[in-house]
């Protein structure tokens, strides 16, 4: 990573699943400095036991609260904002928790920034935010548009503001996967919402390569996606049942929970049009007009796009490519390790 000795950096939640690998992504480089800012006392005793790195400092805050966010903030260059609700149905029944830490918690973090001198802020976003039915999707959404409006009214002058936006995350803490293992481990049957809905698979490091390509990539206002394979919630189910050597397991439905959707979409079909292919990524630069429509024309360059970016039309990973995915992951090889199964036995 290309941090290194630019001097310190800000991971906002990074006690979080996605926070944590990149606070351990950036240790391996000479990096001088990674301030960790999140309201969370206990994991943030728990992390500083297990890395065990002078390099990183604590600062106990919560991104709602201007004051302990530009504490955080002064003096450095380079900013990962991954503080967040992410919980579906928690945002559903509490909506207005979301806004203040998804969305007032995002202005703050860019308006200390700009103040500080920081040189740039990549903000994560989710495919919720996409077409969004839920509190949290809409919070998500409204802190796209606040990243983009600091952009559009900043331009250069300021912290280069860019934005990731990816789907589950395997194995992250709240995710599906850790909860199949759990019942399977005790022999309960595997809780399913809907059999056909289809989800996103991304790794953790698959997550932190999205944003490492945004820091160096990003000009102000950019989104960025990562291209990433899907799965039936069934096909998941039964790909990491039988990595524990149950062939046929009982699986219970339990229906839609609060604010689920069937499928996500990473893209919607008018970020696809204006969308630059960069291989395994998708950049969306900024709408930089003004409100001067009249000053702006479209000139027809591109084709026409008639559809989103979604699990249910990108490529479709069966129970066989499910469990070759999940055989990559570094918890899910501790798991197979602790039942005492090889993960070429898995396999």
């Amino acid at each position: 990573m290309t941090t290194s000795a630019q001097g310190p950096v800000l991971v906002t939640g990074g006690t979080g699943s996605f926070g944590s690998t990149m606070v351990r992504r950036l240790l391996a480089t000479d990096i001088e400095e990674i301030r960790i800012l999140s309201r969370d006392e206990a994991k943030q005793d728990k992390m500083r036991r297990e890395l065990a790195d002078g390099r990183v400092k604590f600062h106990v805050g919560d991104v709602r609260d201007s004051r302990s966010v530009e504490d955080a903030v002064n003096g450095v260059r380079h900013i990962f904002h991954a503080a967040a609700l992410k919980q579906v149905p928690s945002c559903e029944f509490f909506p207005q928790q979301a806004v203040l830490t998804n969305v007032n918690g995002s202005d703050n973090v860019i308006r200390a920034a700009e103040r500080a001198g920081v040189e740039s802020v990549v903000c994560l976003s989710t495919d919720k935010a996409v077409y969004p039915i839920n509190a949290m999707g809409i919070s998500k959404a409204m802190m796209e548009k606040v990243a983009q409006a600091h952009a559009r009214h900043r331009g250069d002058d300021g912290p280069i503001v860019s934005i990731t936006r990816y789907g589950n995350v395997m194995y992250s803490r709240g995710s599906v996967i850790p909860v199949f293992v759990e019942q399977l481990r005790t022999g309960k049957p595997l809780t399913v919402t809907d059999p056909t809905m289809t989800r996103f698979l991304m790794s953790l490091d698959e997550s932190v390569d999205l944003v490492e390509y945004a820091f160096t990539e990003a000009k102000p206002g950019d989104l960025f996606v990562r291209k990433a394979p899907a799965s039936t919630v069934k096909d998941l189910a039964l790909a990491v049942a039988a990595l524990f050597g149950v062939e046929d397991p009982e699986i219970r439905i339990l229906g839609t929970r609060h604010g689920e959707k069937l499928y996500e979409s990473l893209l919607s079909r008018e970020e696809l049009q204006k969308a630059d292919d960069h291989g395994d990524y998708f950049r969306v630069p900024l709408d930089a007009r003004s409100l001067e429509y009249e000053l702006f024309f479209e000139e027809g360059e591109r084709e026409l796009v008639d559809h989103d970016y979604t699990s249910h039309n990108t490529e479709r990973l069966d129970v066989a490519g499910v469990k070759e995915l999940l055989l990559t992951l570094p918890p899910i090889q501790r798991e197979l390790a602790a039942a005492g199964r090889s993960p070429e036995g898995a396999a």
